[in-house]
């Protein structure tokens, strides 16, 4: 089964938290696919892991760079997996087609947006009831991610 994450984004914008959680999944060695609504978003997310911080970038590509084989991690607007990642994150509004041959998912949720919350609600109910372990985790006053619900179906 899939370990299926829930980030409630409250404190901080996506802009501040997706390159944080890339820089840990690749520091364990995992690689990724960030997967979002649009073309568009594809080449803003690649903007911004190139430029984020001052003291590096993170490595990534995107169908326009090619060479999936040898990226660690890689965004797209498909639910293609071309660099044979464990790890998904999904942005932008996107929902999981499928869990198969992740070990974990990540669902990245704006709390402002009533939609996304409403969205999030409805994939944690579906991602329990597959059987997967699912978990919700929010920031607290200093910014640090809190795990405030598990549950394993």
């Amino acid at each position: 089964m899939t370990d299926v994450l829930f980030y409630h984004l409250e404190q901080q914008p996506l802009e501040r938290v997706l390159p944080q959680l890339l820089e840990r999944t690749i520091e364990r060695g995992w690689r990724a696919v960030v997967e979002t609504d649009s073309d568009e978003r594809v080449e803003a997310l690649s903007t911004l892991l190139w430029t984020y911080t001052e003291e590096g970038f993170l490595p990534h590509g995107t169908a326009r760079d090619g060479h999936a084989e040898s990226q660690p991690v890689w965004i797209t607007a498909s639910p293609e997996n071309p660099n044979g990642a464990s790890v998904r994150f999904f942005v932008g509004g996107v929902e999981p087609a499928n869990y198969d041959g992740l070990e974990r998912a990540v669902l990245l949720f704006d709390g402002a947006d009533a939609e996304s919350v409403e969205r999030a609600r409805r994939v944690w109910k579906d991602a329990r009831g597959q059987g997967h372990e699912v978990s919700y985790w929010q920031q607290d006053e200093r910014g640090r991610w809190q795990n405030k619900a598990k549950a394993a179906s």
